[in-house]
């Protein structure tokens, strides 16, 4: 008798820190009935085709209130150095082994299961492939970013001691796309000029009042992707809150 294959393992591994340059702490801030972190951790474990969730945070004091926070939320902890994430992320594969990782940021904190599970499921049904995201051609609003990449890949990266991938794990294989094996998930109509990732202070004011009024609709959350949409298209104010902010640029 032949035995069935096993499964690959899939980890979702959120980065996160307390020191954000333009918003020190505000993974940890409150936002409705949790903080921001917390709201990430949820969405993480509620993903269907996730064998687990791991906070990848620095070693640096101020860190240590994140990886409480983390830890009571439900997930595991690993610690690392603060300006080398790609180092945090390895460290989270050597810990807690894995085929391939889904990667998230602690800053985003509307995170919907369903598209995770997208996500996961595309890699699933072709795990030859290196590397699926949300972002391959960005058609949601930031904040929906969700990064999945093969672990042989990470320790390919990780082979290269200096550049932007030690902090944007995955800038190396995004920017190579013909050594790598790429797919993406796109939805339609597209609504990627919208903004619900959080860096500034109208970042937060607007995440504030959208979360106040998804919850009066659709209760405690994890909100479907479709309807952050649908209400920010019905609402330009909230829109206006935060349409002026820039992303920070990764430079080279």
């Amino acid at each position: 008798m032949s035995l069935m294959p096993s499964s690959p393992t899939v980890n979702v591994v959120i980065q996160a820190r307390a020191s954000s340059a333009r918003l020190p702490g505000k993974v940890l801030r409150r936002l409705g009935d949790r903080s921001v972190l917390g709201w990430v951790v949820r969405a993480a474990l509620r993903t269907p085709g996730v064998d687990g969730v791991v906070v990848a945070t620095s070693d640096a004091v101020d860190d240590d209130a994140v990886a409480e926070e983390a830890r009571r939320h439900g997930a595991e902890v690993v610690r690392g150095p603060l300006d080398d994430v790609l180092a945090r992320f390895l460290v989270a594969c050597e810990t807690f082994p894995a085929d391939a990782v889904l990667r998230l940021t602690a800053d985003c904190p509307l995170h919907d299961p369903a598209l995770l599970a997208q996500v996961v499921a595309l890699w699933r049904a072709q795990p030859e492939l290196d590397y699926v995201s949300t972002t391959l051609v960005r058609t949601l609003p930031r904040g929906f970013d969700a990064e999945l990449v093969r672990v042989p890949v990470l320790e390919e990266q990780a082979r290269r001691p200096d550049g932007p991938h030690r902090e944007h794990v995955t800038y190396g294989v995004v920017c190579d796309p013909g050594s790598y094996a790429c797919a993406g998930v796109v939805v339609a109509p597209r609504a990627d000029e919208l903004r619900v990732t959080l860096d500034t202070e109208d970042d937060w004011a607007l995440l504030d009042a959208l979360v106040r009024e998804l919850r009066v609709r659709h209760g405690e959350g994890p909100f479907a992707w479709r309807d952050v949409v649908a209400l920010l298209r019905e609402r330009d104010d909230l829109v206006a809150m935060n349409a002026h902010v820039e992303q920070k640029k990764v430079t080279g």
